[in-house]
This record gives C-alpha cells, structure tokens and sequence, in this order.
C-alpha cells in the first residue's frame, strides 16, 4: 500500500512537471511571435527591468532557477551504496556459508558463532567508515562548488544594472548579454547587435547561430529554431544582447533536459582502473580459493574444516576496504586543495591534475600581473596626443561588450587625466551613443558610433587588423592617404614599443560612417588612423619561481596567446622560459597534424593564436602522449580547455571559461596550481599504495597457504585467526590516505597506470612467502617440539599435546602473519629504506604499531585460549626479531630489481 502511494504521488509530481513545462513552452512560443510591449505585459515587467517588490512574486509563481539534476539520493540510498558492492557481497555469502558450517551444521557443543561476527563486524566497519568518507566528500564537494560564482548582468527598476548570482533570475528580468556570458535561463531577445550564440549544448550544432531581436514571423517546428529565443546552457560568443526572462530552471529547455537524462553517467578512465583493479583480486580469490579447499579436502580428509578454512582465506583475499580508502584519498585531497585556493569540480579530476606533465596558459594575469597600465597614447607622428586618448576614452566607456583589462585602463587613464585637465571632465555627457559593433576573436576590434553634432564611428583594435582597414592617417597634422610608407613607420614604432614588453592597440575614426540604425562590420573600412596606445602589464615576481618550481615537478609550461610576439617574447624571456623558437599562427595555420605533431615538442612559446589554434596545438600534445592542462579564463580558451586532460580557470574568469573548467583557482597564480598538482600526486601515491599493498600482501598469503596446506598435517592456520588477522590488518590500512609522500615521488607527473600490479604481485608478494615458510620450519621442527618436550608432531600420541603443538604452532603463524603483513605497509609505501631515510604519518605508524602490538598479545590472553592460540615461549621472539630484519633486507632487495627492471615501484 505505500509504494502505491508513493508512486502516486511520484506520478502527480511528474504531471504537475509536465504541465509547468507545457506551459512555459507556451510562453516562449507566444514571446517569439509577440512584440516587446506584449511580452512585457505578459510577465509582468518594464523598459527599465522588474520591480524589486515584482521579484519574489515571479519567484513563487514561476519557480526559481535552479535545474534539478536527478533526485538527490536518500539517507537510506546512500547508506545502502556504501553497503553494496562487490566485496562485502562476497563477505555477505562467506557470512552465510559461515552460518551454515559453523552454527546450523555443527554439533550443539561445537556451535561458534565468533567467525560470523568477524565477518560481519567487518562488514560494518567498512560500510561505516565508507558511508561516512562519502558523505564527507558529498559535502565537501557541494561546499567547494558554492565557492564558485557565477553571475549575470540584470537591469531592475529601481537598481539599474548590477550582477547577481544566477539562481536569483526570476520570470521577467531584464538580462544583459555579452561574449563569454552564459545565458542564465529562457529568454526573448528584446535587443541585439550581431548576436553569435552556441547552443552545441542542448542541439549539438558546433557552429554559432545567430540571434536577432526581430518579431518571429511563423511558428517553427522546434524552439530552438526560433531565432529571437536563447535558452540556458546556451554561451555569447559575439555581440551583445538584451533579453526579457520567459521560463527558468526546471521549466527551460535545459532544466527538461536534465530532467530527461536519468541514464548513469559514463565512468572515468581512473573509475574504470579502480574497477579494473578490484576484479582483478576478486578474480585471484575466486580461483584459489577453490584450490586450497580441495588441497586441505584431500590431505587432511576433514572436508568441514576444510570449507571453514576456504570460507577465512577468501576473507582474506577480499580487499573490502578499497572503496573506502579510494572515497578518503579524493575527500582529503579536494579538501587539502581547496586550503591551497584551488577548487575540485569533479572528484576524480584530482588524480588527473597530478598526472600533467605539460601546462599550456595564457600570458596575460599568468605570467603577468593583470594590472595593465595605459602608459602612453601616441600620435602616428609617435607624440603624446590627448585626441587619441579621448577617442579611445569614447570607444571603452559606450562600448557594452567584452570589457577586458584594457578598456579598464583606458578609463583609469582617462579618470587621471581629467583632473589635470578640466575640459576632459565630463566628456562621456557630451557624446550620445548611436550603436556599437562588438569584439570579436576573429576581427580583434570593435567600434561604437557617437554623435556630438557630427555622427562618429570610433574603431580601437589589433595594429595589423586596425591597419587592414585604413586607408588614411592623421600624419603630421593633416589627413593623409595610408602609405606604404606610413605603414612601415607605424609597424617599426609598435614593434619597438613590443621589444619593451608593452602592448600597442590602434585607434581610427570615420566621421558619418552610414545611415543611423543599420551600423555594421562593413562600415569598418576606409578608417582614418589617429594613433596607438601602449601598455604596460609587468611580469609578476613569483612568476619565475613558479615556473621553476613547475619543472621541478616534472611540468613543462608553454604559453598560448593571441598577443603579437614581440611582447610575449619580451615577457618570457623574463620569466626564463626559452624564447628561441615561437610559433605563430600565420606559421600554423599551414601546417598539417604530423607536421604539428612535430613542431609541438620543441616550441614553448605560440603567439597570434586564434581559439580553433589553441585547441589544435592542445590537440597535437596530447596526440603525442602528453598529460595536458590548460589554464585560461576568456571565452577564446573555452575549446581548447575542453580539449585538454584538465581544464584549469580562475574564479574571475567568465562564465562559459569556468563551465568548461574541471578545476577551479581562487587566485591566478602558476604558484597556487603548482601546490595543486603535489596534492594531487599525493592523493595518487596513497591510493596505489593500498591497492599495491592489498594486491601483493594476499598473493603472498596464498602462496603461502597453499604451501602449508600441501605439507602440514594440520592447518597451519584456523578459521577465526585467519579472519581475525584481517579485520586487525584493515584496521591498521584505514590510516593509509593520511600518509607522507616521498618528495621525489611528487616530482614526476603520475598518470593513472595499474597495468604493473600483476607483476609487483609476484614480485613482492612471494618475499613475505620465504619467512612464512621459514617461520613454518622454526615452528615445527624447533618451537613446537621444545615446548612438547622435544617430541616432534608425528611422535606424539596424546591428544592435548597434539592440541598444544598445533595451538603453538598456529599462534607462532599468527603473529608472524601480522607482523609480516604490517611491514609490508611500511616497506611498500616508499622506495626508500623505511623508518630511515623514509617515515610514515604518525596516524599510520600509530594504527600499524598498535595492531602489531594488540595481534601480538593476543596468544597470552584468554581470548587467546578461547580461539585455540597458546602462549608463545621468550625464544620464539628472538626469532622473530631475526625473520623481521631478514624480511626487511630482503625486500629492500627486490624493489631495488624491481624498480631497477620496471622504472618505479608504485
């Protein structure tokens, strides 16, 4: 009766969704074919923007603009996944056949329940303590993502234009658009000005489509093909835009989208080799574990005992701590980053930003300060003139678009100025704004129209693209026809000026350029050129340093960026990164892959690049077998951040940059992502410290078991010690993701390789085999007949002495075991000699040392007694101490071979 119920009410739910969503389809249809003012009555809102005391109204009457991605999962869902998976499957069966065996079949006298609770003590523990990592990843996920801003440009009644969050847009808003915006929620164009927008997102079209303010005319078959519409999730790459809000989260296109996407999102390469690697042991366990029960079936004849001793080896085997310990290294370590002012989108990126071992960035704010400073506004003739800068002053203070750093400047320069100079107060007042063209990447300018009596196009940009479209200069005073020789002056200038590390932007008017109202790229041609601007963005001084410590790390930095190469020469070289081969894009565009494939491995610097170049040489890195970060923060590094291994932007960065992003810096700093990569190599290095752990430890206690099964004549081993044993060792493991990380380890970009597991196993695993067997041999021939009165095993006949060399021996095993398999943790976790020129975390040398001491003492309890262990004599530990330091050399020995033979040991 309550599924019913609940499915009913699911099912209201998702009508009552529906019908929301047909009726902001509706809306949206009617916006495309209604004017301005009816659409404005429509939703409730004015020329001048919503109301304020209109906005939470809109809010409860149309919803807020927030997409649900999915259901969010329950308390008891969670609790559940961190319960289910393929271990504690496979401990759940070895619990019921333990049931079975130990209680149900067994005599009344004979029942014990300890193995059960074992078994099932251990499931607990490790579905505990995974419910509680993930949770505190969930959480320390959604507080990093919160961190993350982004905004959009709103106009209100009563505020005028200001940013807010995204998610406060509410039905009615009047949205300001411009490139590099993404658009916050479905809306009417009310106005636009050569307005490009990706919509690849939700149609899949790679190529821009353009969007007009203009009154639909019919009715199209899909919203999207409306061009008068934009939808969220959709990105400005052109022009600027003004749009009215028609439908918001879960009622926009998107939100129906996300909705509609209830398929599981496809795993990583590092989730498919986490997998990869956890089918593999359960595979190992799945066929030796048979192979010990029929050996003990067959020798020892007590099939019962031999399924009992099966049942504690496949607990053994299973390394049911593993989805644990990986959930706890990826927490700690977007943590950890996050303290170090680098933001995890996605978990698992963490592992991929410690794995690159090239970075490509842009120049600008990376290398330099981001303070750009207007240090000189020069003439043609290459004379301070205040014309130029009252023009340029003109262009970036109408200009609505893609305000940069530059334009910053320019009115910084201008704000100066005016107080030197009263008649440049004010100036902004004297003029009217006609219309504007917007940047673009491809045109590198753009232009606004004024009218002050006389009706101006004013026009800054690029010098080669500013020079492409002039055909006079203001030279000498007087309007000139553009020369050859004007022009080689004007180049010779800039590029002296570039050789200074400042970067030049020229400036051109045309006076009554067309009709008013119809402005348009073909209205920049036949320009008068007035002069050129000249900044000063300085390197910063961490830069070197940074570069330095990068390389250190195993980074290569190579810079992309669309400024001329003179001043990127300029700047790199001050910054030490080599300047004798720079690639621009003029050379690359002829070129094809392989001959780019080529050139990448040798260039570091590219300059003039377009965006579709960025991506290519980002491309051809990784075609070569790199590991690629891209760090930028404009919509011209969105693609090729999406190309990269790791996308890295910075908070300030605009909206579609920090979407493509995987990883997100609260500082524009090489510094800050530097400390980034180490902590994601330390999350690498304790993860594949646990699986190596887990792998060879369990490969050298089968070896061993299966020798002892074969030669003993009892088990050298019970049941309950043998499942006792694990649950002290995973214990000691849980310390594992707060371990130290050698500084040699983090100098070496690491990617995510398990593919060396197979051969680390029967290298290193077999080494705890040799003590275990010689530990067998001290038991059985010397300890045990010392302590029976020097009566080997086959010479006794009395049952409690045959009880006490058994107990003896197995308690010498046991010990042994936990003192074998603890070092390993210490031995395998550096390449070093442990304890000596490499130390563990004190939370791991703590739980390692208190297990060994706990196990150790457990022969001389009465739990002890009660598990059938007996007190060991004073000299078994001395040769134990002898077996210990043996073991030590020996390992220490084969990972000298095996790193000398494989490259690397974890």
């Amino acid at each position: 009766m309550q599924n019913i119920l609940r499915t009913q009410s699911e099912m209201k739910k998702v009508t009552a969704d529906m019908e929301d969503r047909r009726e902001a389809t509706t809306r949206l249809r009617h916006a495309a074919s209604s004017g301005v003012e009816e659409i404005r009555t429509m939703v409730g809102t004015t020329s001048g923007g919503l109301a304020e005391k209109h906005v939470e109204e809109a809010r409860e009457q149309y919803g807020a603009n927030t997409v649900t991605h999915g259901k969010k999962d329950s308390l008891f869902f969670r609790i559940g996944k961190a319960f289910i998976n393929p271990f504690t499957a496979i401990l759940f069966a070895l619990a019921v056949v333990s049931v079975c065996t130990d209680i149900i079949w067994a005599e009344p006298e004979d029942a014990n329940p300890i193995t059960v609770i074992i078994i099932v003590s251990m499931v607990l523990i490790s579905g505990i303590l995974r419910f509680v990592q993930e949770t505190r990843s969930g959480n320390a996920a959604e507080k990093l993502l919160a961190m993350i801003r982004v905004t959009t440009s709103v106009e209100r009644l009563e505020s005028g234009v200001k940013e807010i969050p995204l998610e406060e847009v509410v039905v009615g808003d009047l949205v300001h658009l411009a490139a590099g915006d993404m658009i916050p929620a479905d809306m009417r164009i009310v106005f636009s000005k050569d307005l490009f927008i990706s919509q690849s997102a939700l149609t899949g079209e790679s190529e821009p489509i353009e969007k007009v303010s203009t009154t639909a005319d019919e009715a199209c078959r899909t919203l999207t093909e409306y061009p008068n519409l934009a939808f969220m999730g959709s990105t400005v790459v052109s022009g600027i835009a003004q749009g009215i809000v028609i439908a918001t989260g879960n009622d926009t296109m998107f939100g129906a989208l996300a909705k509609s996407a209830t398929g599981k999102a496809s795993k990583t390469s590092f989730e498919q080799g986490v997998n990869s690697v956890s089918w593999l042991l359960i595979r190992f366990m799945l066929v030796m574990v048979p192979v010990v029960l029929f050996i003990n079936g067959m020798t020892k004849g007590n099939w019962m005992e031999a399924v009992l001793f099966a049942v504690s080896i496949a607990v053994g085997l299973t390394p049911e701590m593993l989805p644990m310990i990986v959930t706890t290294c990826l927490a700690k370590g977007a943590v950890a980053m996050s303290k170090e002012k680098t933001i995890i989108k996605n978990l698992n990126s963490i592992q991929n930003l410690g794995s690159i071992d090239i970075l490509c960035t842009d120049k600008t704010g990376t290398l330099t300060q981001d303070k750009i400073v207007l240090q000189h506004h020069f003439n043609i003739n290459g004379e301070e003139d205040m014309r130029v800068l009252r023009h340029a002053f003109l262009n970036s203070y109408y200009q609505t678009g893609l305000k940069n750093l530059l334009d910053v400047a320019i009115i910084e320069r201008m704000s100066f100025e005016s107080e030197r100079l009263p008649e440049l107060r004010d100036l902004a007042r004297k003029y009217t704004k006609v219309d504007e063209i917007p940047f673009d990447f491809e045109r590198r300018r753009m232009s606004v129209v004024v009218q002050n009596g006389k009706t101006q196009m004013i026009t800054k940009g690029a010098v080669e693209e500013m020079l492409a479209i002039c055909s006079f200069a203001e030279y000498c005073g007087e309007v000139q026809q553009l020369t050859d020789d004007i022009r080689a002056m004007i180049l010779r200038n800039v590029k002296h000026l570039n050789e200074q590390g400042m970067r030049a932007i020229a400036v051109a008017q045309k006076t009554n350029p067309s009709t008013v109202g119809v402005f348009s790229i073909a209205d920049e041609s036949d320009m008068v050129l007035m002069g050129y601007l000249a900044f000063l963005d300085p390197p910063k001084e961490s830069t070197a340093a940074a570069i330095q410590a990068l390389a250190t790390h195993g980074v290569e930095t190579k810079i992309l960026t669309g400024d001329n190469d003179h001043v990127t020469r300029y700047i790199c070289r001050q910054v030490g990164i080599p300047v004798e081969r720079i690639l621009l894009g003029s050379d690359l565009e002829g070129m094809d892959e392989k001959a780019l494939r080529k050139r990448v491995e040798t260039v570091h610097v590219y300059a003039k690049l377009s965006p579709a170049q960025k991506t290519r040489v980002v491309a051809a890195l990784r075609e070569n077998g790199h590991s690629v970060g891209y760090m930028g923060d404009g919509i011209n590094d969105a693609a090729a951040m999406k190309a990269s291994d790791v996308g890295i932007s910075v908070d300030s960065g605009v909206d579609i940059a920090k979407e493509s992003a995987d990883v997100i810096l609260l500082e524009k700093d090489l510094m800050v992502l530097e400390k980034g990569i180490v902590e994601g190599r330390k999350t690498y290095a304790n993860m594949i410290k646990y699986i190596k752990m887990t792998a060879s430890s369990n490969f050298g206690n089968m070896f061993s078991v299966l020798i002892a099964s074969a030669f003993l004549p009892f088990l050298p081993m019970m049941s309950i010690h043998l499942i006792l044993l694990n649950l002290i060792y995973d214990l000691s493991c849980t310390a594992i993701p707060w371990d130290n990380v050698d500084a040699e380890f983090l100098k070496v970009p690491r990617k995510w390789d398990a593919s060396n597991i197979g051969q680390f196993m029967l290298w290193i695993g077999p080494t705890s085999s040799v003590f275990d067997i010689t530990t067998y041999a001290l038991m059985y021939f010397i300890i045990c007949p010392a302590v029976c009165g020097g009566l080997h095993f086959h010479q006794i006949s009395d049952p409690a002495s045959q009880r006490l060399f058994i107990a003896t021996f197995q308690a010498g095993w046991f010990v042994e075991s936990m003192w074998s398999q603890t070092l390993v943790i210490h031995m395998i976790r550096t390449s070093k000699i442990p304890f000596i020129q490499s130390r563990a975390s004190l939370p791991v040398t703590l739980l390692t040392f208190s297990g060994i001491a706990v196990l150790t003492a457990i022969p001389f309890t009465t739990v002890g007694a009660a598990i059938g262990l007996a007190p060991l004599p004073r000299v078994f530990f001395a040769w134990l101490a002898l077996t210990v330091l043996l073991y030590m050399v020996l390992v220490t020995i084969v990972k000298k071979v095996f790193i000398r033979r494989f490259g690397e040991l974890l």
